[in-house]
């Protein structure tokens, strides 16, 4: 694998950032490695990508900081693209800088014309921790045509939980200018209950509305927990299909980084046997 710290400058967020980025690489003679490149091992013009989100107190070094996700996707032939999106809540903050629009539009145009990575939906994923599960969520259920699966990992799922946002003031003003969320493209129940009703008014069938593959786990000892319940239940009533993992564990690097492993094995990646 090729592991690169990508310091670049974003015209929206008219400042320089970072992502970190894991390439693949086939290689044959690493001691204690393997490598796979989905060029070479599957015909394909370039390998799928993982847009992978990190959580409120963190940047984009903290997946490799914290978890070993490189090794774990190594023989994948995959990429992963770790943005730098601050405190945003991956949005274009109220009183502040336009994240969302950095990470929707800008971000996969960079990271296109820095690397050969597939552009295609079916290759394309997103997953993410905390406030990360979040944005990686919020993400797909806004743009569900972009992306083939999404996972979030302890995600804010029902940001609209009364007094969630609110405990955090400052951050709140900042991202939402202290306004509810509820109903609006910031809540994703909401962003659910909309496509539910867009199959519904298209005579789709449930289950089958064009989503990407959902992936919600939590640690039942998380302070999230009831919102992530919440989501879960409402896919349901909606007849989303969703794999969901609610199993023992905190808001913690540990359940986390047996989570992502779970994930990637979750993935459904084009060729994988």
């Amino acid at each position: 694998m090729a592991l690169m710290r990508c310091d670049f400058f974003s015209d929206v967020l008219e400042v320089s950032t970072s992502m970190t980025v894991i390439l693949p690489q086939a290689t044959q003679q690493q001691i204690g490695m393997t490598g796979t490149a989905a060029t070479a091992e599957r015909g394909e013009p370039a390998p799928p990508v993982l847009y992978l989100l990190h959580g409120l107190s963190d940047d984009d070094t903290v997946w490799t900081r914290r978890t070993s996700i490189e090794r774990y996707v190594a023989d994948l032939g995959i990429a992963v693209v770790m943005p730098r999106v601050e405190r945003s809540f991956y949005h274009d903050e109220a009183h502040g800088q336009r994240f969302w629009t950095f990470l929707t539009e800008e971000l996969p145009a960079v990271v296109h014309s820095f690397f050969k990575v597939s552009q295609r939906p079916e290759d394309t994923f997103v997953a993410g921790l905390s406030m990360g599960g979040y944005g990686a969520m919020r993400w797909a259920l806004t743009h569900p045509d972009r992306f083939a699966a999404a996972a979030s990992l302890s995600g804010v799922l029902d940001p609209a939980e009364p007094g969630l946002l609110e405990a955090r003031g400052d951050l709140y003003d900042t991202v939402f200018d202290s306004r509810p969320v509820d109903g609006t493209d910031s809540d994703p129940l909401h962003l659910l209950r909309v496509l539910g009703r867009r199959g519904s008014d298209d005579g789709v069938a449930p289950g089958s509305r064009g989503l990407p593959t959902l992936y919600v786990a939590c640690g039942t000892e998380d302070g999230l927990l009831a919102g992530n319940e919440r989501f879960l239940a409402e896919a349901d009533r909606l007849g989303i299909p969703v794999t969901r993992d609610l199993s023992p564990g905190e808001h913690e690097w540990g359940l986390w980084d047996a989570q992502i492993q779970d994930v990637l094995r979750w993935l459904p990646i084009t060729g994988r046997d």
